[in-house]
């Protein structure tokens, strides 16, 4: 019997989109190891009684998040250090991504962490060919798999996406990247569309945003948790529109439309490698209304 440590990247984490991936990190893991011990860990806090579970474990996976940067002394939430010696080259990557795009080339520090830390023997998992490119680029083993939580996502499952929109939609906005002006012509492009908009805050301020954005008799509250969440995509008629990607993608996950508007490489990326449905901010005014009303 095995002991497998998790590196969870949604304890100590504002962002339910990481308790998403986590979600899908950990359902992986037990379809390959359905009989052994889990552990989860922190990612994003310095370890100290976390310590031992990591020199103990047979197998250390990080729950993959844009943690991974060319200077990740100062771009990247993973609490880890060079001098650290309980890693042990153990830690494999699921669905790791690059922080955002970047012309430098890694730096020494980020080098010497990944190359103390990432294990040497096995494939990691990269979320998009941008990722494995650099990674490979630093002599790491790994794949294109896109993020976990889409590999579910099979031709089989989205054959039963429907193929015209929905009565109602599902919004969501993004707290560190506003952008007044597109997401008010968003908004009232969905308001002409969709008898209802539901707004879901995926993060804290994002709630305060919409209500900053969003002035309508149409609009309604979700309340902020990944079983609200659920709930709606399960029981109502209801689209995706939004710039959150893994509310789009959960929407993805409960067979419903979706279209989610990129504000960084994430979404751009996996958008050209696994036909992700995207349409950037700038096209918006134009294209959204025929992108919601087009037969897929």
């Amino acid at each position: 019997m095995k002991k497998i440590v998790i590196l969870d990247t949604w304890t100590n984490n504002t962002n339910l989109g990481n308790k998403i991936i986590c979600e899908a990190v950990d359902q992986a893991l037990r379809e390959v190891f359905p009989h052994d011990f889990f552990y989860r860990v922190p990612a994003l806090e310095y370890l100290r009684a976390g310590r031992i579970k990591i020199k103990d474990a047979d197998y250390v996976f990080l729950a993959g998040t844009n943690l991974l940067s060319s200077n990740m002394e100062k771009t990247s939430h993973w609490c880890v250090h060079p001098e650290e010696d309980f890693w042990m080259n153990k830690v494999i990557l699921m669905g790791l991504g690059w922080w955002q795009y970047q012309s430098i080339e890694p730096n020494m520090y980020t080098r010497s962490l990944l190359n103390k830390v990432l294990n040497l023997e096995y494939c990691h998992s990269f979320r998009d060919s941008y990722t494995n490119k650099k990674m490979q680029d630093l002599g790491f083993k790994g794949l294109n798999t896109g993020c976990p939580t889409m590999w579910k996502l099979t031709e089989k499952h989205c054959s039963l996406i429907p193929k015209k929109k929905s009565n109602n939609v599902l919004l969501t906005f993004t707290e560190y990247n506003q952008n007044p002006k597109y997401d008010r012509v968003l908004f009232e492009i969905l308001e002409r569309n969709y008898s209802t908009i539901y707004f879901w805050p995926q993060m804290y301020f994002d709630y305060s945003y919409a209500k900053q954005i969003c002035e309508s008799k149409k609009f309604v509250f979700v309340d902020p948790s990944l079983e609200a969440l659920d709930e709606l995509l399960r029981n109502q008629d209801v689209d995706y529109v939004g710039t959150r990607l893994h509310a789009g993608i959960r929407a993805l996950q409960h067979q419903r439309r979706s279209i989610i508007v990129p504000i960084d490489n994430r979404c751009l990326e996996m958008g050209r490698d696994f036909n992700l449905p995207f349409i950037k901010r700038e096209e918006i005014e134009e294209n959204l209304d025929i992108k919601i009303n087009k037969e897929w």
